[in-house]
């Protein structure tokens, strides 16, 4: 009967130790997914950030060419504001098909990406 009573209480620490294992191991990969999309976040928003300035300035030097051009600054600067209506016009009619669909598969490819194989079949015995 001893013997049983020690496989019992051996099986039970078996698992006890096979539980705190996984929930560390699920603690584990939840940081690094979010780390994962936090880190794609800030770049996605540095690049984001530099892109606005770049297109800020290119924006105003477009401008002063056409109103050089036109002999009306006023005009070179309606003209670069009518382009970016239209491309706004354009994002509010296509954003669901561009953007949300976009995003939405890079943050679900972030967060249900394998990173390591799953060893839940692996012998308790053999760790």
């Amino acid at each position: 009967m001893s013997a049983q009573q020690n496989f019992f209480a051996d099986s039970k620490l078996a698992v006890e130790k096979y539980v705190e294992d996984k929930i560390l191991l699920l603690k584990l990969q939840s940081v690094e997914k979010i780390a994962k999309l936090s880190s794609a976040m800030f770049s996605g928003l540095l690049i984001a950030v530099l892109s606005f300035f770049i297109i800020l300035f290119l924006s105003m030097m477009a401008a002063w060419y056409f109103g050089q051009l036109l002999e009306n600054v006023f005009l070179g600067f309606g003209i670069i504001s009518a382009f970016y209506i239209l491309i706004l016009v354009l994002l509010l009619v296509f954003r669901k098909k561009l953007l949300e669909k976009s995003i939405t598969n890079t943050v679900i490819n972030i967060m249900f990406e394998q990173t390591a194989p799953n060893h839940d079949n692996d012998n308790i015995a053999e760790k």
